[in-house]
């Protein structure tokens, strides 16, 4: 285990976490010292749920270690049936009550409740977050789908389907959900169930009445995918419709299956990034230098849409889950890249560091990373936070989907441009620092300021001048630390203690040789 500041995903417990809280009448126990009860913060903090999340602790303490901690287990387990009445319960242990041993499983199997238990193994030390909501949700669908179940006859009745892998605390997952059924309407096709989010014990039981099945989120959805392959026969869609041409794909994939034409649809024009993405105003997005970091599929999704769809550079990719570092690496190799696969996030950041991107698309972690290097970030992929939960409709999947993402991946751009401006026009008489505001009018000044201050980054580099740190702000804001970094690089091998602005020409001609 590596200690760390931030963290990717959490232990595998916390994706289970994520499933039964996405669910109706399904409730987990967690055997789980005290100082793990942090399930309400996650949900109705970071994803403004309006209730509490379906999880009770048994939360042991150090003076119980020395008495029968099962025994704490199975009287909160009674507890949860007299005073919650689920339909269903999944018990297991979190990573610190993984080591004392009392094995959830074994201790609820003779109880008797009336009710189905689901035992969930989930290697605390092994396995992470993803992993786990992926093993929750297969366990659910094994122990409570209904095998006797089957489509009916096809005669007189619409194309049926399930959408599997939506969770609680998943990125725009309850937006998403609403802009592919939307979409799938107006194909011809019906929702069978949507799972695990907003599933009910009854709805697992008919997952074998539908024709086939699309996986929303691999991460989460594949194992139950597979195993409705195995046991119903079921295809599954997993073509992610992220991006104009994703969802293109998508969709002709999915009309072959329920046996419909969609070109009508697809005639529609349904999105606007198409037009955006042809017209003059975006040319100055071409070749723009991007750095993608995330979870496999929204992070193998963004580098499509940036590089086809967009007309940027992809300088950068990677994801945090080891599980599809295969389509990372796929994806990197079109476009001619190093994949970046790891959870440190320090990697990460000495990564953007090299990069010089002037865009990155990445997690909550990237945003702090890229807002300390000053560059334009937008988050794609979770681990999330509360920002990330906006109150309007906010899809990234779907044609809907890809309208947002062009909005939120383009604003960021657009403000660095103006910014840029006002960079190159500094010393204009109307927009210099010592101008007034604009509409004001003339005669308004603005407060004098003193020249900012070019510190070293440690005692053994280079000084800045006034003067030379002054030319420097004048650099566009999104090359500038590259700039100074190979300002104090020459100084360094020239043996100069202060920078002065000849200094600064003569290390420009230098690189420019």
């Amino acid at each position: 285990m590596q200690l760390s500041v931030w963290t990717y995903e959490g232990p595998p417990h916390v994706g289970a976490m994520r499933v039964a809280t996405a669910m109706e009448g399904v409730h987990y126990l967690l055997h789980s010292p005290q100082g793990d009860t942090y399930a309400d913060l996650l949900f109705t903090m970071i994803e403004r749920r309006s209730k509490r999340p379906p999880v009770t602790y048994t939360t042991f303490q150090a003076r119980d270690l020395g008495k029968d901690t099962s025994q704490l287990f199975q009287t909160a387990a009674l507890d949860i049936v007299e005073r919650f009445k689920p339909d269903a319960m999944i018990v297991g242990a979190s990573c610190t009550a993984e080591l004392i041993q009392d094995d959830p499983a074994g201790l609820i199997e003779n109880m008797g409740l009336p009710i189905p238990v689901i035992p969930l193994e989930l290697p605390s030390y092994q396995r992470k977050e993803h992993w786990g909501a992926a093993e929750t949700f297969y366990q659910i669908v094994r122990h409570l789908a209904d095998k006797d179940r089957r489509p009916s006859a096809k005669e007189n009745r619409r194309p049926l389907v399930n959408l599997l892998g939506p969770t609680a605390l998943g990125f725009r997952h309850r937006d998403d959900v609403v802009e592919i059924s939307s979409l799938l309407g107006k194909l011809g096709i019906d929702i069978n169930v949507v799972a695990p989010l907003g599933a009910n014990v009854a709805d697992i039981a008919k997952l074998g009445e539908a024709d086939f099945n699309i996986v929303l989120y691999p991460e989460t959805g594949d194992l139950a995918a597979d195993y409705l392959k195995r046991e119903f026969g079921q295809p599954a869609v997993r073509t992610v419709p992220i991006g104009v041409g994703a969802t293109q794909d998508f969709v002709r994939e999915v009309s072959a299956l329920a046996g419909v034409d969609p070109e009508p649809m697809l005639q529609e024009g349904l999105s606007r990034l198409s037009w955006w993405s042809r017209s003059i105003d975006s040319n100055y997005l071409t070749g723009k230098r991007v750095f993608i970091f995330g979870d496999g599929t929204h992070a193998v999704a963004a580098a499509r849409i940036a590089s086809e769809e967009l007309g940027f550079k992809v300088v950068g990719l990677g994801c945090y889950n080891r599980e599809y570092a295969r389509e990372v690496r796929a994806a990197a190799k079109l476009y001619g890249l190093e994949p970046l696969i790891t959870d440190d996030h320090l990697e990460v950041e000495t990564a953007i560091q090299e990069a010089q991107p002037e865009l990155v698309l990445g997690t909550q972690m990237e945003r702090h990373i890229a807002k300390r290097f000053s560059i334009p970030c937008t988050v794609i992929s979770s681990p999330v936070h509360v920002q990330d939960f906006p109150a309007r409709f906010s899809p990234q999947m779907g044609f809907e989907g890809a309208n947002v993402i062009f909005d939120s991946w383009v604003h960021p751009l657009v403000m660095g441009l103006e910014e840029h401006l006002l960079t190159m026009f500094r010393d204009d008489f109307e927009f210099n620092d010592g101008a007034g505001a604009s509409h004001l009018g003339p005669g308004h000044s603005a407060p004098a300021k003193q020249p900012e201050i070019v510190e070293p980054a440690n005692d053994t580099e280079a000084v800045w001048t006034d003067e030379a740190a002054r030319e420097l702000k004048k650099i566009p804001f999104f090359v500038r630390g590259k700039a100074r970094r190979n300002t104090e690089m020459f100084a360094a091998e020239q043996g100069v203690s202060t920078i002065e602005l000849a200094t600064l020409y003569e290390e420009k001609a230098h690189y420019a040789r």
